[in-house]
């Protein structure tokens, strides 16, 4: 392996950890406006202004956003990294499927913090996997335009490809 070849796969993952770090962070902004979204139609749960509020709280006290922002890291990064692999190994560009693949990354993530079977959860919990893989498919898209658009590990040909 040379060293051009070499400098390409440490760009590559450098590209990958900044797009998921971004992609992250713009996943928990749309999940918020969703949340805000829900809460002006009427006849809607209090829970969803709940929701929509603790983007406020989470400015106001610095540490919370940060765990939340943590804790989001902790439980969609394994399921991401696969698919980041997957997506480099294959040199696979397409926009929907990095889109797809957040999607799944999130509702996996909402899946380890509510690890409870599909008979036990209510309808509530269904409706927050459905807004947090609602939002997935926004950080996804996030990815793609940093790190997704150009993605493989094998370099190009030329510089032109």
């Amino acid at each position: 392996m040379g060293m051009a070849t070499a400098r390409h796969i440490v760009k590559r993952i450098l590209m990958m950890l900044a797009g998921y770090l971004v992609a992250v962070l713009v996943g928990l902004v749309a999940v918020a406006a969703i949340y805000a979204a829900l809460s002006s139609l009427p006849n809607a749960p209090a829970y969803f202004d709940v929701m929509g509020v603790t983007p406020i709280a989470a400015l106001v006290v610095p540490p919370l956003g940060m765990f939340i922002y943590f804790l989001t890291i902790v439980v969609t990064g394994a399921q991401t990294l696969v698919f980041a692999l997957i997506a480099e190994f294959f040199s696979l560009r397409n926009a929907l499927l990095h889109m797809f693949f957040a999607a799944a990354a999130a509702a996996g993530g909402f899946f380890l913090i509510w690890p409870s079977t599909a008979e036990e959860m209510d309808a509530g919990r269904w409706a927050d996997i459905g807004i947090i893989a609602g939002a997935g498919p926004v950080a996804g898209l996030v990815y793609w335009l940093i790190a997704g658009r150009d993605a493989g590990f094998r370099r190009p040909l030329s510089p032109d490809q």
